[in-house]
């Protein structure tokens, strides 16, 4: 859970322990603790620690505090108390990402405030709900779980792969399905209301990408996907082990089926129920970027941006292989020349303190993977353009192989050097599976 102020903490403790207890238990008296104090000081405080853009209005953080935090949560919550309270319009903004670009909707601060506050009381409710295959922004949940888990399964002989891609998936969310799902466990009007004007600010239908309370109504969202999955893995065990496995990322959903000829007709089974139910909530799958992979017939899908395969150890036993794409590879290049291309002309200090946090949050992200050669690629290519700035800031021809050594880029320069894999441990994958 979010670390926040005692009360507001054991409060949420509360309610995931009541939820947890009681599945079917509606939860009133919820608005009051969206409109406290401590809750809204503790959504400002983590809405400034994401930090962000403005939004539509051009308020900043600094203009905040020039003013003063306490005045601006007391008018907030005088707002909210009130029910004067009514969110801005989002401010749009287009981020690019592979193949196009993504429209982000940036809330202004004191909606995101809101929002922030909501999620905190809510989340406790939803969390006690999830299931264990759902990892996307959930405490104590992370990308590398998800990548463990799919790694177990691959280990346990689940070879073949439904890989359903989801188009617009944020975007086509349908405000009367969520409110219906949230409702079945917050009998609260004034909570509703206050979800309602939220959901209603991005449009007539959708999240906002950008939006503090947007990942969580995306799992409330797809739980019933989850539900069906994880049904379908009582229903098809075996003793200890289960037909099929299954992880979830947001939107991003693989399906891994246990590739034993007996279990064949699970495939189909499997993917006709999960079109069903993305039927039912109205969401669109993309098939032009959905696929059905066979691990045992050398293929290979692509999971929170590492490729997974199948290969043989030296010993003779199948192990899952996971590598950095070559797309998300190829994008870390790109964004770094383009770093390169601005500091042409510029001191070499400003150039190293400008790429060091980008290589460190990626190498960091995909040291999980069996990742060395791509490193070893990535830390030649960084240092041969740090060379070739040195050398022409010098009007000198070549990488200065002899004049600088590569201890001296790493050590005095300070260039970032921690390119070291750390791979998943094999019998903790197989006991979170």
């Amino acid at each position: 859970m979010i670390k926040a102020p005692a009360s507001l903490q054991d409060l949420r403790r509360r309610l995931y322990v009541k939820a947890k207890a009681e599945l079917s238990w509606r939860f009133w008296g919820l608005y009051v603790h969206v409109c406290k104090r401590e809750t809204l000081w503790e959504a400002y405080r983590l809405a400034k620690e994401n930090n962000g853009a403005p939004g539509i209005d051009g308020v900043t953080f600094e203009a905040i505090e020039a003013v003063g935090v306490e005045q601006f949560l007391k008018q907030l919550r005088e707002e909210l108390v009130h029910y004067t309270y009514r969110p801005l319009r989002l401010r749009k903004a287009d981020i690019p990402k592979e193949g196009g670009v993504r429209t982000l909707s940036i809330p202004a601060i004191r909606d995101r405030v809101v929002q922030g506050a909501l999620k905190l009381i809510l989340e406790p409710i939803f969390e006690a709900d999830f299931q264990p295959g759902s990892f996307g922004y959930r405490p104590k949940k992370s990308a590398h779980d998800a990548i463990r888990r799919v790694s177990g399964a691959i280990l346990e002989g689940k070879t073949y792969v439904i890989d359903l891609d989801l188009r617009s998936y944020f975007d086509t969310v349908r405000h009367s399905i969520v409110l219906d799902k949230v409702a079945g466990r917050v009998d609260d009007d004034r909570v509703m209301h206050l979800l309602k004007l939220v959901l209603k600010a991005s449009g007539k239908r959708g999240v906002p990408q950008g939006g503090v309370i947007s990942p969580l109504l995306s799992n409330i969202y797809l739980n019933e996907i989850d539900k069906m999955l994880e049904r379908a893995k009582e229903v098809t065990r075996y003793k200890r082990r289960a037909g099929i496995e299954y992880a979830r990322f947001a939107d991003d959903l693989v399906v891994l089926v246990d590739g034993h000829r007996r279990k064949r007709w699970l495939r189909g089974a499997v993917e006709k129920r999960l079109r069903e139910e993305f039927a039912k909530l109205c969401v669109e799958v993309n098939e032009d970027k959905s696929r059905a992979v066979d691990l045992t017939q050398r293929g290979s899908f692509g999971f929170l941006g590492f490729e997974f395969r199948r290969v043989r150890t030296r010993s003779g036993r199948w192990m899952p292989l996971r590598m950095p794409q070559g797309k998300k590879r190829a994008a870390l290049l790109r964004k770094l020349k383009v770093v390169f291309r601005r500091f042409r002309s510029q001191p070499l200090k400003g150039l190293i303190d400008e790429i060091n946090p980008i290589l460190r949050g990626w190498v960091n992200y995909f040291a999980y993977g069996h990742s060395s050669r791509c490193f070893s690629f990535i830390r030649n290519h960084v240092e041969k353009k740090i060379r070739r700035h040195l050398a022409k800031a010098r009007m000198r021809q070549g990488f200065g192989w002899k004049r600088w050594s590569r201890r001296w880029l790493y050590d005095e320069l300070g260039l970032f050097d921690d390119y070291r894999v750390r791979y998943l441990n094999n019998s903790s994958t197989a006991a979170l599976t």
